[in-house]
């Protein structure tokens, strides 16, 4: 195909919470599946210790891919409550900030409001929002751009937030706040719910794709779905995407996790099983 992917593992399979120990229990066994690299979502500061995290990648060659950001009710820039805003700019931040320290250069997901946040909002409000988080991302952005750190916005599906649901507000996102660092990450899950179009969706994203989420319309492993692999695989071929992809999915023996994403059901035998068929099958989609 031209270019060669990268293949990366997101730890919310396996924590809400990613720790230290953690580090030390999982990253052996994604090598030895087979992964290039792992996608660290980090609650806060100070749940794993930087160095020590980095040094276990390198032990056993693999990459931090990217941090993926997590957005509470209490981190939201479009909020009114200007302490949640802070609360947000501060961890993203600190997103910069670790990123620097594990060696990636991404950080990735809903930055721009709080995941849950769902609602019908007149015209007015839709503008008073969005001008909110154009300021503030576009303060985030400077913060990152000062480290040469890239922040991917992530479109998510209506239940999950009334904000960016489709890559092409995501654009217009982009566009409005101006910043070169600011980029698009799509998720195959929530755009199997929310685009009229995948292939259509990653072609319009083009250059600005800095991360490609996959997993299945049920939130399982990919390739066991409803999920249009091949016309995916195509748009990211056409547009020589050469950057990650990343299994973000989930199962209820994470209790957090399968909480808020609402998952009632194992579609796997374990969180292992789920990563490492996966992975085969994305190896196989894109060695075709």
């Amino acid at each position: 195909m031209g270019v060669l992917m990268k293949f990366g593992i997101n730890t919310l399979l396996y924590a809400g919470t990613f720790t230290d120990s953690h580090v030390k229990e999982l990253f052996g066994k994604f090598r030895e599946i087979g992964f290039d690299g792992v996608e660290i979502s980090l609650e806060k500061k100070g749940d794993i210790d930087y160095k020590k995290t980095l040094s276990e990648l390198k032990k056993y060659e693999l990459k931090c891919s990217s941090l993926c950001g997590l957005f509470g009710l209490d981190r939201d820039l479009r909020s009114e409550n200007k302490e949640y805003v802070e609360n947000s700019l501060s961890y993203l931040r600190d997103l910069t900030e670790a990123a620097v320290e594990l060696e990636t250069n991404l950080i990735t997901g809903p930055m721009y409001s709080a995941v849950g946040r769902a609602n019908l909002e007149s015209d007015e409000a839709k503008k008073i929002q969005w001008n909110a988080v154009v300021e503030n991302l576009g303060k985030a952005a400077k913060y990152a751009e000062k480290f040469g750190v890239d922040l991917a916005i992530e479109p998510l599906n209506r239940f999950e937030t009334d904000f960016i649901n489709i890559c092409k507000d995501a654009i217009k996102l982009i566009k409005d706040i101006g910043a070169k660092n600011l980029k698009i990450h799509l998720d195959s899950f929530h755009m199997n719910v929310e685009e009229k179009n995948s292939e259509l969706a990653i072609l319009d994203a083009g250059e600005l794709l800095y991360m490609f989420h996959a997993s299945e319309n049920d939130r399982g492993a990919p390739g066991t779905g409803q999920v249009p692999w091949k016309p995916i695989a195509d748009a990211l071929r056409k547009i020589n995407y050469d950057k990650w992809i990343v299994i973000e999915s989930f199962t209820p023996e994470n209790k957090v996790i399968a909480k808020a994403a609402s998952i009632w059901r194992q579609t796997e035998p374990s969180a292992m099983a789920l990563a490492s068929k996966g992975l085969k099958f994305l190896k196989g989609l894109f060695d075709k």
